[in-house]
């Protein structure tokens, strides 16, 4: 059953169960400090393919692989698929998951895509629209360069505020749980393989928050507001504070935009400093990859998540975690305009359940 809390949470009282994730990366991110983590990394970053969107495209194809193989899910349990990407159109979603046959809503949110994938995957599950549905995301530093700013043969100089794009993707099989446990009806009783401790207990969707931030290379100030304040009515939705939860993880806020969502919480008197991690932060090392403020894109959230954090889930070293992907909504269409770039921050708190 879904249930409102507050203004904005939504409280699942089934808890769709993560049956499966997996996260596939690519060579630099393979020699950063999750290595150890991803399921699949490869030093080939055109995956053989002709162009970077194509290369971006099989990312996306081979998490939602990896992750059904886990499960034992077939293509065809899947009732529907929720995917993302940074490019126009959702292309490297579209190319990446039309041989898989199932049906598709394509999502754009930015590099808050992963959170909002889930949260409609978790909506579709816990009302019985759908049984078992795929949350997919990714990027790719090539692609994304070329779509938001110069492509890489024109060597631009970078800032010290701007953001590495991940080259990976993410993907998580959602299923609907009944009386406790998974649901499991006649069509779907050949998965085998997987488990459902790790589930979604609510979403909190974001607000579009401007704070009037205008330098394309600067997202993290672009979205550290929209993270603050889906932080704020999220512990004030649920009576909770931030210590109630081993981890609050923010999608790839970085360096600068991490200091300013300090900042903006502790005006409203929350200080999450003790147990917070930013993706951007940790898929990186700073000191020894040169990304300057650190990691960004839909796949940067999305391959931690379903990598370093799913797996301490399941080991118990994590069992109650907020997970806050945040989101530039801009395109390189309204920089060249001088508009301002706003900024979004969907929610997804994960628990253990057994």
């Amino acid at each position: 059953m879904i249930k409102r809390i507050g203004k904005h949470t939504i409280e699942f009282t089934e808890k769709p169960r993560i049956i499966s994730a997996a996260a596939v990366v690519g060579k630099k991110e393979s020699e950063g400090p999750l290595a150890q983590w991803f399921d699949k990394t490869v030093t080939d970053t055109t995956m053989g393919g002709e162009t970077w969107e194509k290369a971006e495209a099989m990312f996306q194809k081979e998490a939602l692989t990896f992750a059904a193989e886990k499960s034992g899910v077939k293509s065809e349990d899947i009732d529907y698929a929720f995917a993302g990407d940074l490019l126009n159109q959702c292309v490297s979603s579209s190319c990446g998951l039309r041989d898989f046959g199932i049906p598709f809503l394509g999502q754009y949110g930015a590099c808050s895509t992963m959170a909002q994938t889930i949260a409609c995957a978790s909506v579709f599950v816990e009302s019985g629209a759908a049984d078992i549905c795929a949350a997919v995301t990714s990027s790719h530093f090539c692609s994304a360069e070329r779509q938001f700013r110069l492509p890489l043969q024109y060597g631009g100089q970078r800032t010290p505020t701007a953001q590495w794009t991940v080259t990976g993707s993410g993907c998580m099989l959602i299923a609907g749980a009944e009386n406790g446990t998974v649901r499991t009806p006649d069509r779907i009783q050949n998965i085998t393989n997987y488990t459902d401790q790790t589930a979604v207990e609510h979403i909190c969707t974001g607000k579009i928050i401007d704070l009037g931030i205008k330098d394309a290379n600067n997202m993290g100030a672009a979205m550290a507001g929209a993270a603050a304040d889906t932080i704020y009515r999220f512990l004030t939705d649920t009576n909770t504070t931030a210590s109630d939860y081993d981890l609050i993880v923010t999608g790839d806020l970085g360096l600068v935009g991490t200091e300013l969502l300090y900042e903006l919480l502790n005006k409203e008197k929350i200080n999450i400093k003790d147990n917070h991690k930013d993706c951007g932060l940790m898929i990186f090392d700073l000191d020894e990859q040169d990304v300057h403020a650190g990691g960004s894109g839909c796949g940067c959230s999305a391959s931690v998540l379903c990598s370093y954090l799913y797996k301490n889930m399941l080991a118990r070293r994590f069992n109650n975690i907020l997970f806050i992907a945040t989101g530039a909504l801009m395109s390189p269409t309204i920089v060249q305009q001088g508009e301002s770039i706003s900024g979004i921050a969907h929610l997804v708190h994960f628990v253990n359940t057994k």
